[in-house]
């Protein structure tokens, strides 16, 4: 696999708390910032936009 370019969430600091990176190529490559020597999660894209979509809908639930 080439190099990927791996990018945090704006949502990150620099302190130390829990972050995952996430890369994208024809997949999407997630992984631990803390832990980056372990291998990554591979998704599709599909997969991480229902992924993300449902963790948008459990942040906003609609009353």
């Amino acid at each position: 696999m080439s190099e990927l370019t791996w990018f945090k969430s704006s949502y990150s600091d620099n302190t130390g708390g829990d972050c995952v990176e996430v890369a994208t190529t024809s997949a999407i490559h997630i992984r631990d910032s803390k832990d980056i020597a372990r291998p990554s999660l591979r998704v599709s894209p599909v997969a991480w936009g229902v992924f993300i979509d449902e963790v948008r809908t459990a942040s906003h639930p609609s009353c």
